[in-house]
């Protein structure tokens, strides 16, 4: 939640403040001068570009970022060569860390040209001991490095730099805490990610992010519901609850409430239209939550259920506690009660010790669940996780040929599930021009589906009526149809 802060108020003479949010503030504040001497100076405002790297959770502590930015009153831009410059990182796959330090290779060139010009490394490619070393050693022109754990410390460690003029790395092991009422900058007007938990207790065997995320922690559902009662009252029509496992949120909290609970406390605050959440983990999806769903107007009729394989032996080798059976089953009891759902899944290519066998498995929970759409990996063997050490590493010109089978499969139902909605008349949130026509504008249905029908910018963030004429694989086009709630 963010409470505005009249920064003009606060007293950098003063010693900072030990309790937080007020000792971001005033970091803010204290940064806020340096500002206006550049402006000054230079007569412009200082611009600050974050590049966003990785997840939703990381759009979100993107989104965080922007917002301390913009109080300290730097100008935003998507230039890399601003006079600030942040990486959000991500690191589940190894070339997700090269592609940074391709990054910095480059904005090392634009730092030679601008020597006042400032750069952050953040996110979870930070939280890997081994990633920071190599860092201070090799990359000495990086200014400020920190991590997952302390997004909202970036006023705290700007100033510092500037004071210093040296090199700051502040990474935390582990979390200290939720901090609450930080500003932030939302992408979009009409809607938002609200985080509900941070962290992960799963420890699946191909997985980093339970080592760089930290262990789950709930946010306090009156602080959630305080949030999104704040986004309603700005305009906000459409929210995603963002958890790297959405359905154990509440578990760890001093009174601990479900999370089909907290979507039916979420469905009661007047504005909200649309409500969205992942990633479901399929062994703590409750008969609870389904009710939930099935019984809510405003919970959209999609949900992303990562499946990763379809193999129960696989399954066992990569920790994720359910059989294939036990996934099947619990893709019947959503299409029996919610039968107009649109499922989305994961699924990974290639795990050590993958059979043939294994893999028909797989392409079996495809036919049988009939996926709208499905996120198709090749194994990535991730250094620091349990499977990176496994024996029976698949040969990757074998995970390729099963990657295309599977794809092939894929695209194939999910043009039939994706067409099922031609002749309907749905409701559509409108998000942007679109990029490519501009005599059409783009937007999603509850499904998730993308859909591009006649009309402009005065329509962006509006719900409006729509007749699917036609599916061309993975989005339709339409058109408008006017009713009682559209008129005026």
């Amino acid at each position: 939640m963010y409470k505005e802060m009249n920064l003009d108020l606060i007293d950098v003479n003063a010693e900072p403040p030990i309790e937080e949010p007020s000792r971001q503030y005033y970091f803010m504040a204290k940064c806020r001068q340096w500002v206006r001497d550049f402006e000054q100076k230079s007569g412009r405002l200082p611009k600050a570009c974050i590049v966003n790297m990785g997840c939703q959770m990381n759009a979100r502590d993107s989104e965080k970022l922007t917002g301390i930015l913009e109080q300290m009153g730097y100008a935003p831009t998507e230039e890399e060569q601003a006079d600030f410059v942040i990486y959000n990182t991500c690191t589940v796959r190894e070339n997700a860390n090269l592609k940074v330090y391709g990054r910095l290779g480059k904005v090392h060139h634009y730092k030679k040209e601008n020597p006042h010009m400032r750069i952050a490394l953040c996110g979870c490619m930070m939280q890997e001991e081994q990633v920071v070393e190599k860092l201070k050693s090799s990359y000495s022109f990086v200014d400020i490095i920190f991590g997952t754990h302390n997004v909202y410390k970036l006023a705290e460690l700007l100033f510092l730099r500037n004071e210093t003029g040296s090199q700051v790395v502040d990474v935390w092991k582990e979390a200290r805490g939720i901090v609450e009422e930080l500003p932030s900058q939302r992408k979009f007007f009409f809607k938002s990610g609200v985080n509900i938990s941070f962290g992960c207790n799963n420890f699946c065997s191909y997985c980093i992010v339970p080592y760089v995320r930290g262990r789950e922690r709930s946010r306090k559902p009156e602080d959630i519901l305080e949030e999104i009662e704040r986004l309603a009252r700005e305009g906000v029509v459409e929210i995603m609850l963002l958890g790297q496992n959405v359905n154990s949120y509440g578990k760890d909290l001093k009174e601990p409430i479900t999370f089909a609970r907290l979507l039916r406390q979420v469905e009661q605050i007047p504005g909200i239209e649309r409500i969205r959440f992942m990633t479901s983990h399929p062994k703590d999806l409750s008969e609870e939550l389904i009710q939930a769903m099935k019984e809510s107007s405003k919970v959209c009729r999609h949900l992303h259920l990562p499946v990763q394989s379809g193999s129960t032996a696989v399954l066992k080798a990569m920790n994720r506690r359910y059989t294939k059976e036990q996934y099947l089953a619990l893709v019947d009891m959503l299409r029996r009660k919610i039968p107009d759902i649109s499922l989305t899944t994961d699924i990974i290519v290639g795990f050590p010790g993958e059979t043939e066998e294994d893999f028909q498995e797989t392409l079996d929970v495809v036919r049988r669940a009939r996926y709208d759409s499905a996120f198709t990996f090749l194994y990535s063997r991730r250094t620091g996780t349990p499977a990176a050490v496994m024996e029976n590493q698949v040969p990757p010109e074998v995970m390729k040929e099963r990657f295309d089978r599977l794809l092939e499969q894929v695209q194939r139902v999910g043009r039939e599930m994706s067409g099922r909605f031609v002749g309907t008349v749905q409701k559509v949130l409108v998000e942007e021009v679109n990029v490519r026509d501009d005599s059409l504008v783009t937007g999603r249905l509850d499904s998730n589906l993308l859909v591009h029908f006649p009309g402009d910018a005065s329509l962006i963030g509006k719900l409006v009526r729509v007749r699917l004429e036609e599916s061309r694989g993975f989005y339709y086009m339409g058109s408008r149809v006017l009713g009682e709630e559209d008129k005026g």
